[in-house]
C-alpha cells in the first residue's frame, strides 16, 4: 500500500474522534494553527516553501492522530444520539466479514445483506435488522426469518456508535489507532473481542 494514502484519525480538542482525513488535509490544518496537539506515531513530514529571510525550509510533521479546534463537518448533531448510514462496506466490518449463520468468514465479493425479518414481513433496512451473510446462507434463508427458516444467528446485530464507525470506515487503522478508538468504544461493544480475534489472526 502507498504510505501516502494512509489516513490520519482526526479528533476534538476533547479527544472524541471525529474523522479521517488525508495527509494533505492535515498539513492544512497545520498551517492554519487548528492543530491543539498530536498523538501516535510519526507518519509524515511535509517540506514547505524556503523563507526568503532566515532561508530555512520549512517543516510539517504529521503524527497518526491529532486533535484540532472545531467539530468535524458531519458533527452538528449529538455524537451520542448518532445513527450511521448503513452501507454493505461497514455492515461487513462490523460482522468481521463473518456470515452471521454459519460462521465462516469470507471476502466482501462473496458476502450479502440480510434482513433478519424480512423487507417482505414488515422488516426495516437498518442496523439492528441487517446482518452479514454469505451468499449460500441468505439464498438458503430467502423471505423467512432465522426461526422460519430453522437457522440460528451467531450474534445479536447492533447499530455502531459514532466512534465505533469511524472506526468501520478506516481503510487501513494502525495499531495506534485501533488502541485510541477502542478506548472510546462502550465496554460491552462486540467489536472489542471480534478485533481481538482479528489481531489474533495477523
Amino acid at each position: 500500500m502507498n504510505k501516502l494514502n494512509q489516513q490520519v484519525l482526526r479528533t476534538d480538542v476533547a479527544g472524541m474522534p471525529l474523522e479521517w482525513i488525508t495527509y494533505k488535509d492535515a498539513g492544512r490544518l497545520y498551517h492554519l494553527n487548528q492543530v491543539a496537539y498530536a498523538c501516535g506515531s510519526l507518519l509524515y513530514t511535509l517540506h514547505g516553501g524556503i523563507c526568503a529571510i532566515t532561508g530555512l525550509r520549512s517543516i510539517i510533521e504529521v503524527n497518526s492522530i491529532i486533535a484540532t479546534h472545531g467539530d468535524g463537518p458531519g458533527m452538528k448533531h449529538s455524537r451520542y444520539d448518532y445513527r450511521p448510514p448503513l452501507n454493505n462496506q461497514t455492515l461487513f466490518r462490523r460482522d468481521g466479514f463473518m456470515c452471521m449463520y454459519c460462521g465462516l468468514q469470507f471476502l466482501a465479493n462473496n458476502l450479502s445483506r440480510d434482513h433478519i425479518t424480512p423487507i417482505s414481513q414488515g422488516g426495516a433496512d437498518h442496523w439492528e435488522n441487517v446482518i452479514t451473510a454469505c451468499r449460500r446462507c441468505n439464498n438458503h434463508k430467502a423471505g423467512r426469518t432465522p426461526q422460519q427458516a430453522g437457522m440460528q444467528l451467531m450474534a445479536i446485530p447492533f447499530a455502531p456508535t459514532y466512534a465505533e464507525y469511524i472506526y468501520l470506515k478506516g481503510r487501513r487503522v494502525l495499531a495506534d489507532q485501533m488502541e485510541y478508538l477502542l478506548a472510546h468504544f462502550p465496554r460491552r461493544s462486540p467489536l472489542h473481542e471480534r478485533i481481538k480475534i482479528q489481531l489474533a489472526k495477523h
